[in-house]
């Protein structure tokens, strides 16, 4: 009896052979997909083979090159200072009576302090006298002209009666002769007299017009030696009137440099007086400015949130410890409520460029020496590359040569750089 094993036909199942061209799709979309990959992973291969240095863009400051106007300026600290700030000093040596104490508000003229000089008031007496003296010695200069005048005019009217008769005499001689009423030698006599009538008149003229000169310029020297001690006496007036120590100006009272009732020296200061309506900023600018600064460059003060126009008009010819002292005055109304060494920011504007390339100032500038500059491209990598910079102010500097218009650059510190040529900026 034949056994019939049964197989496993009945659990087959028939497998349709699929179509090739699904699997042709299926290795299209996988070698579509490569290539997308290679597309994207490619650039950023390359760029990271090109780049030795990677810093995340977080850890960077970044500024566009744009064309604008540059003022160039520099910003310094100043303190106010007043502008008039006289100084009192003794005319002359004698005692000193202190009318004021320091700190006190005095107004233009008033006495500030008494000075007692007994040499002075006894040389302006001295010299008062001789003026009294020289006066009276013209006044009798004066008179003796007048009268000298006089005697000479008498001279000549008395030789001019004298010279009339000589010539009427020698009328009636020459009358007298024709007939031979008179001798020739009585004839002869009467034209001796005439001529010598005639030389006297002549010789009076002539010596009242020496005594003339003479007495004019007699009376001219009396007159200067007059003019002269009135001179010294007015001289000394005003010496005499500078005892009473007077302010110049509407202010405070200084530091008082003399005791009450101190014995002081010709030309010794006595005090100070601070004028409070006029103040101006002293302020040190670093010697690099030096060869810019000039006189009537405008400036602002800024005192609280508040900006004030002011000018330079003062710069020390002298560089002390690598500055240089500059004086500011104020173009406007001084602000209100300062005080003497206030500290106040002051900016001064040295020169100003329009439509200039301009780029945000940064730590590049001092890491780079100014020279080199790191621009970011579209692809998150920046370049080295070598510029050139002009004119500075605070907050910008002028691009002369490098960069462009529209470009990114690095402004931090580029010392983390290492000069390399490319560096990769990370997201």
């Amino acid at each position: 009896m034949k056994v019939k094993i049964a197989d496993t036909s009945a659990q087959d199942v028939t497998v349709e052979a699929r179509p090739k061209t699904r699997q042709r799709v299926l290795i299209g979309v996988a070698v579509l997909a490569a290539i997308l990959m290679a597309v994207m992973v490619v650039p950023s291969l390359q760029r990271w083979a090109g780049s030795s240095i990677s810093v995340p863009r977080d850890r960077l400051r970044l500024a566009v090159v744009e064309r604008a106007d540059l003022v160039r300026d520099v910003s310094v600290q100043g303190r106010v200072v007043a502008a008039v700030s006289p100084s009192l000093f003794a005319p002359a040596a004698g005692t000193i009576t202190l009318m004021v104490d320091a700190g006190a508000r005095v107004t233009e003229g008033q006495t500030l302090a008494l000075l007692d000089s007994p040499e002075l008031q006894n040389r302006l007496q001295q010299e008062q006298s001789a003026l009294d003296r020289l006066s009276v010695e013209l006044d009798r200069q004066r008179i003796e002209t007048k009268q000298k005048a006089l005697d000479n005019l008498k001279n000549i009217d008395l030789t001019r009666v004298t010279l009339i008769a000589s010539e009427r005499e020698r009328r009636r001689a020459e009358s007298g002769y024709k007939i031979e009423a008179i001798s020739e030698i009585d004839f002869e006599k009467t034209k001796d007299d005439l001529e010598t009538a005639r030389l006297a008149h002549e010789h009076a003229v002539a010596d009242a017009k020496l005594d003339d000169e003479r007495l004019a310029f007699e009376l001219q020297t009396r007159e200067l030696q007059v003019e002269r001690q009135d001179f010294l006496v007015k001289h000394l007036l005003r010496q005499v009137d500078e005892l009473n120590m007077r302010s110049p100006v509407n202010g405070i009272v200084g530091n008082l440099m003399v005791d009450q009732k101190a014995a002081v020296a010709r030309n010794q200061v006595v005090m100070a007086v601070v004028d409070l309506s006029a103040f101006e900023i002293e302020a040190q600018v670093p010697e690099s400015y030096a060869d810019d600064l000039g006189l009537g460059m405008d400036a602002e003060v800024l005192v609280g949130n508040q900006r004030y126009p002011a000018s330079l008009v003062s710069v020390s010819p002298e560089i002390i410890q690598n500055q240089v002292t500059t004086r500011i005055r104020f173009a406007g109304g001084m602000p209100p409520g300062l005080r003497q060494n206030q500290r106040l920011t002051t900016r001064i504007l040295m020169e100003e460029k329009n439509d200039v390339l301009t780029l945000q100032r940064g730590q590049f500038l001092d890491s780079g020496g100014s020279r080199i500059a790191y621009v970011l491209d579209d692809d998150s990598v920046a370049h080295r590359r070598s510029i050139e910079i002009g004119a500075r102010s605070l907050a910008a500097v002028e691009v002369v040569n490098g960069l462009n218009e529209g470009e990114v650059v690095v402004i931090s510190s580029i010392d983390q750089f290492h000069s390399a040529d490319t560096v990769l900026v990370t997201n």
